[in-house]
């Protein structure tokens, strides 16, 4: 079977971020396959890469980025989310005459278009947060 995942809450003010990591692995060793997971409104911050958690707390972002990277999955950030949110890559950053860029590795921008088209190749989309 074939997901499509959206995560809608942020990092560490949500469960969200954190269940749909756990989802995504438990997936993949289950034998099923993800086309994309796409990160909106507040999942958005999962992008940023400057968060620092403290020590005691997991590096979600990081994990995240290590498991799209690692099992060549999308990790698509909407880019009107970003926008609203401060997560700029360097193409955004320059348009809007920002100092700097902050998307985090593994990650990037696009539109909702992308949203529709892992809905439609997908056989489910299961989606956390609000």
């Amino acid at each position: 079977m074939n997901f499509a995942i959206v995560v809608h809450g942020a990092p560490y003010s949500s469960e969200a971020c954190l269940s749909a990591l756990k989802f995504a692995r438990a997936v993949l060793e289950s034998g099923h396959s993800i086309n994309r997971v796409f990160f909106y409104h507040d999942g958005v911050h999962t992008a940023n890469s400057l968060i620092a958690p403290p020590q005691d707390e997991a590096p979600i972002s990081e994990q995240w980025q290590e498991f799209g990277i690692g099992n060549n999955i999308e990790l698509i950030a909407c880019i009107a989310s970003c926008l609203r949110r401060g997560v700029m890559d360097e193409t955004e950053a320059n348009r809007y005459e920002k100092s700097g860029s902050n998307l985090a590795s593994g990650f990037t921008i696009s539109g909702l278009g992308q949203l529709i088209d892992a809905s439609i190749s997908a056989d489910r989309v299961v989606t956390f947060g609000v």
